[in-house]
């Protein structure tokens, strides 16, 4: 993936759109890694340790949260990944719309830089991550950055759902059938269908707060008539369907890393793509109130928010049980992506299973303010998110670069981070139950047990500071000192690997593949 600058900054090839958005995002992660470090510092002796001022640690904790979903994990998934893989998946030459999907990178990289302000302006956004008022509000921060921020990058995520729709829909190569896509094409396609309904509801909320912040409206002004509730309404309706937009890209490329390296077709393909994923299209939007079990509302609501909160695990079950079946009998290789992804199911499992508790009101009303409650969601989508993009990263590494990284490294980098996230969110979940610890307090001298449990988890935060470290220069070395590889190092099925070089060529295939019936990209024991 040659080129000069120039070529870089006007490329329309989804190859290189994709990797700006692995560049950009990776360097939100840098960076919003850092701000989770500052807060374990500061976590990691009662009383002010790094700063005596808890607005500071609210604008690291802001950063951190936004940056984390904003700026990496839905850029790395649905830009980085999405653009590099689904045309060649598909066997497409680009994208539909090239010159739009240029533009989205762009408007990310905007985002980024506006986000970066944060550290340099003198009013920085004092608005946790989710800008609830009243707070947000009567807060001397700057709200309108937020919200502006919030906005620039939904619209960027609006012509990237709009473009990979109109791709997997109209450009698949002749003799692809909807049930012969991989499994990441599907995950990505239900992913943007999320976004494209739940986006506008985001961008509507933070609208509202600006109006009524700066422009004297009362949408949340219970003096006035307004509610603060119904910003909590329209905050979760978009963000619980965020964690699907999330979750639904990286367990279609865990599906494809798993599949790839067990040797083994998609168990229940079929009922992972419209029992599953479908499943979560039609739910996603129903999980929202939960995240409104302790606001006041009315007790009876909560019955229907726990109905709908276990109704979502029935789909997300489907789809996990076949990851499982997938692992069945495989030949299974135990390469660096391997590992990242098998790193993925034991996450997702451990999330999953905390989950559940969650879902049950007598439960979630003593739990949901406490350290629980984050340990929980680090699990199932923070942490193996990241997992998976990760393992993403080292899958394609060969295909986009023509090198190989240092396997060993790589391993070595991967086993660090896994002791390190378990080490903190795994304390973080018992001193939840524990000692009640409180959510988003940058002090607890007030609470007596928490001193050992946050101590152990500055620690873990340690070992994935250096995991990250070993991850990221493994694959900078690998640029310059890897070997090469040949077209399919992986002995995959899938087009990517089978009808293009590594790296691909413009245009990727020459000429497009047209596909026999019985083709599949999970063709594994059969000579196809």
């Amino acid at each position: 993936m040659g080129g000069t600058l120039r070529e870089w900054i006007f490329t329309t090839d989804h190859k290189k759109v994709g990797i700006l958005y692995l560049i950009g995002s990776i360097a939100a992660f840098g960076v919003a890694g850092l701000m989770a470090m500052l807060m374990r510092i500061e976590l990691s002796a009662p009383g002010p340790t790094l700063t005596d001022n808890p607005t500071t640690y609210n604008v690291w904790l802001y950063f951190h949260g936004a940056a984390m979903i904003l700026g990496f994990q839905i850029p790395a998934l649905t830009g980085f990944l999405a653009n590099y893989l689904i045309p060649l998946q598909i066997g497409a030459k680009d994208v539909a719309f090239p010159r739009l999907n240029a533009l989205s990178v762009w408007l990310f990289y905007v985002g980024l830089v506006l986000a970066l302000l944060t550290f340099v302006m003198p009013d920085p956004p004092d608005v946790m991550w989710t800008g609830y008022p009243p707070y947000s509000e009567i807060t001397v921060g700057n709200t309108a950055f937020y919200s502006f921020t919030v906005l620039l990058l939904g619209f960027a995520s609006i012509l990237g759902g709009v473009n990979f729709l109109t791709t997997i829909t109209f450009m698949r190569a002749p003799g692809m059938g909807w049930n012969k896509m991989n499994i990441f094409v599907w995950a990505t396609f239900t992913a943007f269908i999320l976004q494209l309904i739940f986006v506008p509801v985001l961008g509507t909320a933070v609208t509202m707060i600006m109006f009524d912040k700066y422009l004297g409206t009362n949408f949340f002004n219970p003096t006035n008539g307004g509610d603060v509730l119904i910003y909590q309404n329209l905050f979760w309706f978009y963000s619980h369907p965020a964690v699907y937009v999330i979750l639904l890209p990286f367990i279609g490329i865990t599906f494809d890393i798993i599949a790839t390296f067990a040797r083994n077709a998609i168990f229940n393909y079929k009922v992972v793509v419209y029992g599953g994923m479908g499943g979560i299209v039609l739910l996603a939007g129903e999980v929202w109130v939960h995240h409104l079990y302790v606001t006041g509302m009315p007790d009876w609501i909560r019955v229907g928010q726990m109905v709908t909160t276990l109704l979502i695990s029935i789909p997300v079950g489907l789809i996990f049980i076949s990851l499982i079946g997938t692992l069945y009998r495989g030949s299974i290789v135990y390469t660096t992506p391997m590992l990242y992804a098998l790193g993925v199911v034991f996450l997702m499992l451990i999330g999953g299973l905390t989950g559940i508790p969650l879902a049950l009101t007598a439960l979630t009303v003593h739990a949901s303010e406490t350290y629980f409650v984050v340990g929980h969601f680090h699990y199932v989508m923070a942490v193996a998110g990241t997992f998976s993009i990760f393992g993403g990263i080292y899958y394609l590494y060969p295909k986009m670069t023509g090198r190989m990284y240092n396997e060993f490294i790589g391993k070595i980098g991967f086993w660090i981070t896994f002791v390190g996230v378990n080490t903190v969110f795994m304390p973080m979940m018992i001193s939840g139950i524990d000692t009640g610890m409180p959510r988003r307090y940058w002090d607890y001298s007030q609470i007596s047990g928490m001193e050992g449990y946050q101590q152990l988890m500055s620690i873990g935060a340690a070992f994935i500071f250096v995991g990250f470290l070993i991850t990221l220069i493994n694959w900078v070395q690998g640029l310059f000192k890897g070997e090469k590889v040949g077209r399919n190092p992986w002995g995959s099925k899938s087009l990517e690997w089978t009808h293009c070089d590594s790296p691909p060529g413009h245009g990727n295939f020459d000429p497009i593949p047209s596909l026999p019936e019985e083709w599949s990209p999970y063709a594994y024991g059969r000579n196809k």
